[in-house]
C-alpha cells in the first residue's frame, strides 16, 4: 500500500487530466446503454403498435435508425478517442516524471554503489519496471484467445437460429478486416518507433551509468540532465505519435462495433415486420451481438497484471530509496576558486566498516603547481588516495585540505569542477569526438575545443578520420584506439582548464608512439597545476616534484627520485626490479 501511495504522488499533478478522462469515459460507456431502449422501442412502440400501418411503422422505425445512427457515429467516435488518448498521454507523461527523477537519483548515488550493483539490474528498474507501473494507471491488457473462443462460440449459435440475420450480424467482419490491416499496419510501425525510442533512452542510460565516473568528475550533472531529456523527450513524443494512432485505431473499431448491432436491429425489425421473425429471436440476436463485438472492444484488467504493476512499483520505489554516501552538509560552501594546496592529515579509510582499513593514517602536504607521484604495488591503497580527493568516498577519520578548506565542508560538485582526471580507461560516450571534448565545458566554442585537441596532441589523428570532429567513436569510443581515446579525454581536460589534476595510470598498455605523443601532452596539460600521479611504471614518474611510494595502505617513503635513488630503500629496489625486466 505505501508503493501504491507513493506513486499516487507522481498522479497527482494530472488529477484532472485524469478526472476528465473518467468523465468522458462513463459518456462513452453511457451511449451503449441506449441500445437496451432501442430494442425496447422497436419491439413496443414500432412492431407492436397496432393503430400503425406497415408503411408507418417502417418510416418510424427509418427515423429512429436515423437518429441512433447519428448518435454512434458523429458523437462516439471523438468521445472514444479523447478518452483512450487523455488515458495514455496521462499515463506516460507519469512515467516521463519518474524516470527523470530516477535519472537524477542515479546521479547521486555513490560509487560504492555502483560497484556492487549491475547495470543491467538498474536499467531494468528505470525501463522496464517503469513501464510496468503504467498498468495501474491504464486498463489493462485483452485476453485475445478467450476472446476469439466467445466469438467463434456466439456465431455457431447465432448460425442455428438464423442463418440470414447472422450473416447480417456479420457482414461488417470484411470492413472491420480492412481497417485492421489499415490501421493495425501503421500501429505496427509506431510501435517498433515506439520501442526504439525507448530502447534508445535504456542505451543512452547504460553508457550514462558506466560513465558516472567522468560525469562526476567534471561536475557535469546538469549538463548530463539535458542530455538524458533529449532522449527522453524524443520517446515521448513517439509514445504519444503511437497513441494518437491508436486512439484513431479505437474510435474506427469501435464505430464499426457499435453499427453491427444497429444493423442487426434494423434488419430484424424489418423481417419481424415483413416476415414471420419473432420478437425473442431478436432479443436473443442482440443479446449475441454484444457477445461478438463487445470482446473486440473489452480490454480485461486482470488481478495479475494488477499484481505485476504493484510489484513493480515496489522495485522502481525500492532503488529510489537507495541512500546517498555522499552527501553535501545543509551549510557546504561552494569552492569558487582553487590555488591548489592539498593536505591529507591523519587519513584513515576503508570500504565497508567490517572490512580492513585500506589507507592508514595518511599525511601529505601538496603545495600549489606540485606533481605528486603515487608508487607502488598493486593494491597498495594509490588509486584509493586519489578517489578521496574529488570525494568519490568520504574519508573514514582524518580529514583532506584543499586550499585549507575540508573538503566535507564544500559542495561536492564545485569541489570537482576544479579537478580533472585522466584514466587508464577514459571512458568515451558513442556519439562525436567533438562532443567527447566538450564535455570538459559544454559551452566551449569551437576554436576552444579544437585549441584543446591540439594541445592534447589529437588534433592531427581526428582531422585525418572521415568525418573530422564529427565522427561518431562508437561505444565507449570502440572505434578509436587506446592512445586516440586517451588524447581525446586529454583535450576534454584542457578545456576543462582545472587547477587539480589527477593521472592514474595514464600511459599504461599504450604503443611508444601514443605514449610519446601523451607524455608530451600531460607534460603539458600538468604545468602550473598541482598534479596528483599513479604509475605503475617508474621511468614515467621521475621528473615528478616529489614520489610517495604507498605499501599496505601507508607511506613508506617519500622523496625525489634522485632521492630515494640515493637512499637504496624499497623505492631503489622496484626501480632496479623494473629496469632489469625492461632490458
Amino acid at each position: 500500500m505505501n508503493s501504491i501511495k507513493r506513486y499516487l504522488q507522481f498522479v497527482f499533478p494530472y488529477k484532472w487530466k485524469i478526472l476528465l478522462t473518467i468523465v468522458i469515459g462513463i459518456v462513452k460507456f453511457g451511449i451503449p446503454l441506449i441500445m437496451p431502449l432501442i430494442v425496447k422501442y422497436v419491439i413496443d412502440d414500432i412492431i407492436g403498435a397496432e393503430d400503425l400501418t406497415s408503411s408507418e411503422k417502417l418510416t418510424e422505425l427509418y427515423w429512429l435508425m436515423g437518429i441512433s445512427g447519428l448518435l454512434f457515429i458523429v458523437l462516439r467516435p471523438p468521445i472514444e478517442y479523447y478518452r483512450q488518448y487523455l488515458a495514455q498521454w496521462t499515463g506516460n507523461k507519469i512515467l516521463y516524471d519518474i524516470r527523470e527523477q530516477l535519472f537524477d537519483h542515479i546521479q547521486k548515488l555513490s560509487l560504492q554503489f555502483y560497484s556492487r550493483t549491475k547495470t543491467g539490474e538498474i536499467i531494468s528498474r528505470v525501463v522496464h519496471d517503469v513501464e510496468q507501473t503504467k498498468n495501474f494507471v491504464m486498463t489493462g491488457l485483452m485476453n485475445i484467445w478467450l476472446d476469439m473462443v466467445t466469438i467463434l462460440i456466439a456465431i455457431v449459435i447465432m448460425l442455428y437460429m438464423d442463418v440470414w440475420l447472422t450473416i447480417v450480424a456479420v457482414s461488417l467482419f470484411p470492413l472491420y478486416g480492412i481497417s485492421v490491416k489499415i490501421f493495425y499496419g501503421k500501429l505496427r510501425s509506431l510501435t517498433r518507433n515506439r520501442s526504439q525510442a525507448l530502447a534508445q533512452v535504456q542505451g543512452h542510460l547504460h553508457e550514462r551509468v558506466q560513465g558516472i565516473p567522468v560525469t562526476r568528475s567534471f561536475a557535469l550533472e546538469d549538463y548530463e540532465e539535458k542530455q538524458f531529456d533529449k532522449q527522453n523527450k524524443n520517446f515521448l513524443e513517439r509514445a504519444i505519435e503511437h497513441t494518437s494512432w491508436n486512439a484513431k485505431t479505437f474510435a474506427v473499431m469501435n464505430t464499426i462495433t457499435d453499427l453491427a448491432p444497429l444493423l442487426v436491429i434494423g434488419f430484424a425489425g424489418y423481417f419481424a415486420i415483413t416476415t414471420d421473425l419473432t420478437v425473442g429471436t431478436i432479443a436473443a440476436f442482440v443479446g449475441y451481438m454484444d457477445r461478438v463485438y463487445s470482446p473486440l472492444r473489452r480490454l480485461i484488467s486482470s488481478s495479475t497484471v494488477l499484481v505485476q504493476s504493484i510489484a513493480s512499483m515496489d522495485r522502481v520505489f525500492d532503488f529510489m530509496d537507495e541512500d546517498y554516501d555522499i552527501k553535501d552538509k545543509k551549510n557546504a560552501k561552494k569552492l569558487d576558486q582553487v590555488d591548489g594546496t592539498v593536505d591529507f592529515e591523519h587519513v584513515t579509510f576503508r570500504y565497508e566498516e567490517e572490512e580492513e582499513k585500506v589507507l592508514k593514517d595518511i599525511n601529505l602536504h601538496v603545495n600549489h603547481g606540485e606533481t605528486i607521484a603515487l608508487v607502488g604495488m598493486s593494491g597498495g591503497g594509490k588509486s584509493t588516495i586519489i578517489s578521496l580527493i574529488p570525494r568519490f568516498y568520504d574519508v573514514t577519520s582524518g580529514r583532506i585540505l584543499v586550499d585549507g578548506n575540508d573538503i566535507r565542508d564544500v559542495e561536492a560538485r564545485s569541489l570537482r569542477d576544479k579537478i580533472g582526471m585522466v584514466l587508464q580507461d577514459n571512458i568515451l560516450f558513442s556519439e562525436s569526438i567533438e562532443m567527447n571534448i566538450r564535455m570538459g565545458n559544454p559551452d566551449a566554442t569551437d576554436e576552444e575545443v579544437v585549441a584543446a585537441a591540439k594541445a592534447a596532441n589529437a588534433h592531427r589523428f581526428i582531422m585525418e578520420l572521415s568525418n573530422g570532429y564529427d565522427t561518431l567513436v562508437g561505444e565507449r569510443g570502440v572505434k578509436l584506439s587506446g592512445g586516440q581515446k586517451q588524447r581525446i579525454a586529454i583535450a576534454r581536460v584542457f578545456l576543462k582548464n582545472p587547477p587539480l589534476l589527477i593521472l592514474d595510470e595514464a600511459t599504461s598498455a599504450l604503443d611508444l608512439e601514443s605514449e610519446s605523443l601523451i607524455q608530451d601532452a600531460l607534460e603539458k596539460l600538468a604545468s602550473d597545476r598541482t598534479t596528483f600521479i599513479v604509475a605503475h611504471r617508474l621511468s614515467t614518474i621521475t621528473h615528478a616534484d616529489r614520489i610517495v611510494l604507498i605499501e599496505n595502505g601507508e607511506v613508506v617513503e617519500e622523496g625525489t627520485h634522485q632521492e630515494l635513488m640515493r637512499q637504496k630503500g624499497h623505492y631503489y629496489n622496484l626501480y632496479q626490479v623494473q629496469e632489469l625486466d625492461q632490458e
